[in-house]
């Protein structure tokens, strides 16, 4: 009797530690129609900050109570806050032709720029609307240019209810947002402030 149930048990774990039920999605924003002008020229993105639920590997979405909830089968492929910094900063780069980078600059030539991306909202809501908003940042790096803070919020309606319909929202809000930033653009109030002005260097880009 023992051995039958011992049995039982084994294949009840083996059941849920098969790694075949799990899911996992990638983050991979789709090629940029046209280009835009590079306004950014080279440019460092810090680590992308999400919030906690969109932090986690398990893909989150809202369900009509409010509540913001997720399933252990369906997981994103790569550590989310990864996969968007490196995702955001290659969709800037194509849609501009701007070099973007993810921290830390592996380059000798230090970045012009400083990029921070401050992510408040980014969930599937129970209305099957991917919502992506926040505000990000430039900043010169080497003094006497612009700095700017822009806000954001982008909306993209979610095809099914499904992890892999809210991947590919995911993906499309990401390639929305690097347009507004390779333009400086998108809704909400430019704040600029002059830096002073570094003698030893020149920018032509601001």
């Amino acid at each position: 009797m023992f051995a039958a149930l011992a049995g039982i048990g084994l294949l009840a774990l083996a059941g849920c530690s098969n790694p075949e039920k799990t899911a996992r999605y990638l983050i991979d924003p789709p090629v940029t129609a046209g280009q835009v002008p590079n306004r950014l020229g080279t440019a460092e993105l810090k680590d992308v900050s999400l919030p906690e639920y969109a932090s986690g590997q398990e893909v989150a979405f809202q369900t009509e109570d409010g509540a913001v909830r997720s399933n252990p089968d369906n997981l994103w492929a790569d550590n989310p806050q990864r996969g968007f910094t490196l995702a955001l900063a290659r969709a800037i780069s194509d849609a501009s032709g701007a070099t973007v980078i993810g921290e830390p600059w592996p380059l000798g030539e230090p970045p012009q720029r400083t990029l921070e991306v401050r992510v408040e909202r980014a969930l599937t809501q129970a209305n099957n609307v991917y919502r992506l908003s926040g505000r990000y940042f430039v900043s010169d790096s080497k003094g006497g240019g612009t700095n700017h803070a822009r806000s954001f919020d982008i909306s993209v309606p979610v095809g099914s209810e499904t992890p892999g319909a809210t991947s590919v929202a995911v993906s499309q809000a990401i390639a929305q947002l690097a347009v507004q930033i390779a333009t400086l653009s998108g809704p909400g109030r430019t704040i600029a402030t002059q830096t002073p002005a570094d003698p030893f260097g020149l920018d032509p880009l601001f």
